[in-house]
């Protein structure tokens, strides 16, 4: 079977589980829409992204499930202060059920990753079949589902990608960072057939930055690629260490990165901007969400 098979199979799969299912009583949605946060290298902001962006739209009144889906390091679970458990495992090998098997805070539901475990490493099964299973069985229970990828270019991390409906890209402004998420937007739209992603800026330290970043990344994908890029904007460059960085962007209110990741999620869930075209205007003034310009960080 081809990739782009897959692919197709993949959002067939997800379209026809959700297509007809009944409008449920005091929910916003008859059935959830997915998300899938990624980058193409580690240490980039992808799973505080994840994390905030849950937060927040429970905050806006939605039911919200995080799954983490680097299965077997359990980042979402430590930055949220969460116990460390095998709850993922366990949920898989039917020792628990699904509702013993996430956390909850009010609205907010988190699947957590396990940390380390042997049983889950010598696992045969593909685990992202096993995170498709879970949407399908609950996606009538939530308003978003959310996808915490694995960092990187693999075939599993592009399988959870072309499952879901939206893809948030996490950018820093090194060039290794803006490399490796382009060689993910190429192979989700060429391989994939995926041709609508949307790019978060993270650690940026001002709009001339922004600007630069947004051109570099665009521009080349203008030329190279027949996709559609949104921009929803960037987060502010904390020079901090990163637990004071998840401080800042966990708080509920009262922070410069917080009003700055509003805009971004207000953006987000604006009504649809359109048909597909190959980039949104991307240096419009709504789309340089950048609050604050606390520290400078080497241009590009």
């Amino acid at each position: 079977m081809s990739r782009k098979t897959t692919a197709e199979w993949l959002q067939e799969h997800h379209s026809q589980s959700s297509r007809n299912l009944p409008q449920k009583v005091g929910r916003k949605r008859k059935f959830a829409r997915t998300l899938a946060v990624s980058s193409g290298k580690g240490g980039v902001g992808k799973t505080s992204v994840a994390i905030k962006t849950a937060k927040i739209l429970v905050e806006r009144g939605e039911k919200v499930l995080l799954i983490d889906c680097d299965y077997n390091l359990s980042n979402t679970a430590v930055k949220l202060g969460f116990p460390i458990g095998n709850n993922f495992y366990e949920l898989l090998s039917d020792k628990k059920s699904f509702q013993e098997a996430i956390h909850e805070d009010g609205n907010f539901h988190l699947l957590s990753a396990c940390n380390g475990n042997m049983d889950l490493f010598d696992e045969e099964c593909s685990l992202e079949g096993v995170v498709f299973d879970i949407i399908s069985s609950h996606i009538e229970d939530y308003d978003t589902i959310i996808l915490d990828c694995p960092a990187g270019l693999t075939k599993e991390v592009c399988n959870l990608n072309a499952y879901c409906d939206d893809r948030f890209i996490v950018v820093t402004p090194d060039k290794s960072s803006i490399t490796d998420s382009y060689s993910l937007v190429k192979v989700l739209t060429n391989r994939f057939g995926i041709r609508n992603h949307k790019l978060i800026f993270n650690k940026v330290s001002g709009s001339k930055q922004l600007e630069k970043l947004t051109r570099t990344f665009l521009e080349t994908a203008q030329l190279y690629l027949d996709c559609r890029l949104q921009v929803l904007g960037a987060i502010p460059f904390f020079k901090e260490n990163v637990d004071r960085f998840d401080r800042e962007l966990l708080k509920i209110a009262d922070s410069k990165i917080h009003k700055s990741f509003h805009k971004v999620i207000d953006k987000y869930t604006e009504e649809d901007i359109g048909d597909s075209t190959v980039f949104s205007s991307y240096l419009s003034k709504e789309s340089m969400n950048l609050v604050g310009r606390e520290h400078e960080v080497p241009s590009l």
